[in-house]
């Protein structure tokens, strides 16, 4: 968990969520409702199910992009060397990492994971060395 977030933080996004969280069948259903009919969609869940999960709300300038770009493909195996799932992972469905793949979706799944209490907005000191300063004010 250290290396991934130490990952995003390196890139300069900030972390304005986290916590640790069990996933139920419902819950997966409702964040997986695209694969939910999809035969792999049991393993998935299991895998989910297996231990409990650390969820992250991040922060910064094309934030989604970044993320993606951090997190590497969806097939690990194939995923760029220095990418998360590119270094620390070899499956699909087991992927050690997931990423909002649009602005829209991030949204929805910020909410679904997080109550609004349970985020953060505070000034990142770091922000003066990783953007400039038009950048900063978005």
């Amino acid at each position: 968990m250290g290396e991934i977030t130490a990952r995003f933080e390196k890139k300069g996004l900030k972390l304005v969520g986290v916590k640790m969280m069990a996933l139920d069948e419902a819950f997966l259903r409702e964040h997986y409702a695209h694969i939910k009919d999809k035969p792999f969609f049991p393993g998935v869940a299991k895998f989910m199910q297996s231990t409990p999960v650390v969820a992250m709300c991040w922060e910064g300038l094309e934030v989604v992009d970044a993320v993606r770009k951090i997190t590497g493909i969806t097939k690990s195996r194939e995923a760029e060397a220095g990418s998360i799932r590119g270094d620390l992972a070899m499956s699909v469905a087991c992927n050690v990492v997931h990423a909002s793949d649009t602005v829209s979706n991030a949204e929805a799944e910020v909410k679904r994971f997080f109550k609004e209490d349970e985020l953060f907005g505070y000034d990142k000191s770091e922000y003066v060395h990783v953007y400039a300063e038009d950048e900063r004010a978005g």
